[in-house]
């Protein structure tokens, strides 16, 4: 199958880099579309007492701040990207949105093979909801 367009799940980390490259060669072999996408944990969703700062505010600072990274992200990835995008919430909810929005055929994302990540798994999630394609990197 030809996938005419690539998207990148990243997490920001050092490893995001390993992610952008491989997902731009892959892109540039196949003459694809590349995108790259961050989900950012929505913390107003997530406590539910009273605190002392301005969690809107705080969420979009972030916001802009991943965005920013992702730009960077890109700058490296030797290959046009279309898209970096940036949402909070639900991960696999998230990635399924941009699926859509944007027509993506192949998601790209990493998964730690540690005692963590088979405790608390997000590319299960993933597997289990995504409607297309999904190549899931390996990550030390």
């Amino acid at each position: 199958m030809a996938y005419q367009h690539i998207m990148v799940a990243v997490d920001l980390s050092d490893d995001s880099f390993t992610l952008v490259t491989k997902a731009a060669e892959l892109a540039k072999a196949l003459d694809a579309k590349l995108s790259l996408i961050h989900i950012d944990v929505n913390y107003a969703e997530l406590y539910t007492g009273l605190i002392d700062i301005n969690l809107a505010e705080a969420q979009h600072r972030m916001a802009e701040d991943a965005q920013k990274q992702l730009q960077a992200l890109a700058q490296k990835a030797n290959y046009p990207v279309s898209h970096t995008l940036v949402g909070s919430g639900d991960l696999s909810e998230e990635i399924c949105l941009a699926i859509n929005d944007i027509d993506v055929e192949l998601v790209v994302c990493g998964h730690h093979q540690d005692f963590w990540s088979k405790v608390l798994s997000s590319a299960k999630q993933l597997i289990n909801r995504t409607p297309v394609d999904l190549l899931m990197v390996p990550l030390k």
